[in-house]
């Protein structure tokens, strides 16, 4: 989801759509027929069902290079022919439909206007429908059967092809067919290394999954296919680090704590953890995929919290609730929404935190020189708001910054590290004792009105998501 993605998404397109008016016009003007058109919608149908069976190996592939040059590889290899065959037929429709140079004008207008409805309803249904329902591979499928029926319905009716013609036809919609369904049956069958697939399901961000390890009994729940968190099974525990911390600082640097605002569910832990101490906990969770997920995998029970469906800043913005602790845990994949990262953003949750109450936030950073802008920036960003901001980490990645409006913000505590996952221990140790520090002259305030941290950051996030990428490689 960073801008080197979607800037490579939205330069092949328009590379193919030029590509695909140019091709079509000067193929229009040789014949008027639309024969040709109806074959480049089958073709691009065709290499639609290739994608889908070539997809996986063709995007590992494109990791061998860094996040812009192998966004943009994986974008030309997948979108540019089948974007520029379709293409082609808007000079094709105009074409065909003009006998008269006065009448370019409404034909021109009228299609210009067909096709944007038809760009509105297509977004509508995919977005909004099949998306959240249907596997990707599915989606896509779906998406090219509809162009092998518009390609089968003008030469069944108009169209007539001969013998040669027809036996072509029949094996382009057979080969377009084929190599869909082949790719869905391969995505259906799909395994991790060392990894049984229990559950798989689309929603409005992203694929989520939950796959049980073969050799013992941990359980990992992905978001396209980067590790959100890990539990065991037979103990009912997380194994991941970060619950941990977020629920141990919380406790650790306010003694005491009745009121809870999670922001970000995850798969139910942290808040769990709260709630079967008696404490009252909203959580606020933008995805409500999740719930259902984490409810018949995770151990959660939705009726000892006050789950609310939506987004962290407008919640913030509009509750009157007070709260000890604010645990801020949202994440889009590899890193946290940059609207909830601001001064603006930080000033409506100490707006809500009772006196003394703490700000807990789970995000990945780096110090070192060159790689700390969001490290600093965060730092000095929460110090513009909170009176007092505490760093920790253990070295693995996470990083947890704790602010507060106390005198003076120090630990009053440790959690019991016994009652910690043995898998997680070590770590839990070192953070609780790992105080780090940022260079004052790295990084800046971040702001609604200038906030470059996905900028600035890329290159950690593309490390940490090519290795989880890696690390969940399938067979």
């Amino acid at each position: 989801n960073s801008h080197f993605v979607w800037t490579a998404q939205n330069a092949v397109t328009l590379a193919a759509l030029a590509t695909g008016y140019y091709a079509g016009g000067r193929i229009a003007d040789l014949s008027p027929r639309p024969t040709p058109m109806y074959a480049a919608i089958l073709g691009a149908a065709a290499y639609l069902g290739l994608t889908v069976l070539v997809v996986e190996p063709v995007a590992y592939w494109c990791l061998k290079f860094n996040l812009a040059v192998g966004s943009l590889l994986a974008s030309a290899f997948l979108y540019f022919v089948p974007l520029a065959l379709l293409a082609m037929t808007g000079p094709f429709f105009i074409r065909v439909l003009t006998v008269a140079v006065s009448g370019v004008g409404g034909n021109v207008g009228r299609l210009s206007a067909i096709g944007t409805l038809g760009s509105f309803a297509g977004t509508v249904l995919i977005g909004y429908v099949l998306i959240p329902y249907q596997r990707n591979s599915v989606t896509m499928y779906a998406t090219a059967a509809a162009l092998v029926a518009v390609v089968a319905l003008y030469f069944i009716i108009w169209g007539r092809p001969g013998a040669q013609g027809g036996s072509a036809l029949a094996a382009g919609i057979a080969a377009a067919l084929a190599l869909g369904a082949l790719g869905v049956a391969r995505d259906a069958r799909a395994t991790f290394a060392g990894m049984d697939e229990i559950y798989r399901g689309n929603s409005n961000f992203g694929q989520l999954q939950v796959v049980d390890a073969r050799d013992d009994s941990r359980r990992m729940y992905l978001n396209d296919f980067l590790t959100q968190n890990t539990f065991d099974t037979r103990t009912g525990q997380s194994m991941s680090m970060f619950s941990y911390m977020l629920h141990g600082l919380a406790h650790a640097y306010n003694p005491r704590v009745d009121d809870v605002l999670c922001i970000g569910l995850g798969v139910g832990i942290v808040p769990m953890q709260f709630a079967r101490e008696g404490v009252r906990v909203d959580v606020v969770e933008i995805n409500s995929a999740v719930v259902p997920v984490a409810t018949g995998y995770f151990d959660l029970d939705p009726a000892r919290l006050n789950i609310i469906i939506g987004d962290g800043r407008p919640y913030v913005n509009s509750t009157n609730q007070r709260y000890d602790a604010i645990v801020l845990d949202a994440f889009l994949g590899d890193s946290s929404p940059s609207h909830l990262m601001t001064r603006e953003a930080f000033a409506g949750m100490r707006r809500i935190l009772k006196p003394g109450g703490v700000l807990v936030i789970n995000s990945f950073c780096d110090f070192e020189p060159g790689t700390d802008f969001l490290a600093g920036s965060l730092d000095k960003t929460l110090k513009s708001v909170f009176a007092n901001v505490r760093i920790h980490a253990a070295g693995n990645g996470n990083v947890f910054f704790v602010a507060s409006d106390q005198p003076n913000l120090h630990l009053l505590g440790e959690p019991d590290y016994e009652a910690v996952h043995a898998y997680a221990r070590i770590d839990v140790v070192e953070a609780f004792a790992g105080i780090m520090h940022t260079n004052p002259n790295s990084g800046i305030i971040l702001t609604d009105d200038y906030n470059p941290i996905e900028y600035y950051d890329a290159g950690n996030r593309e490390l940490f998501r090519r290795y989880l990428a890696q690390a969940m490689q399938k067979k």
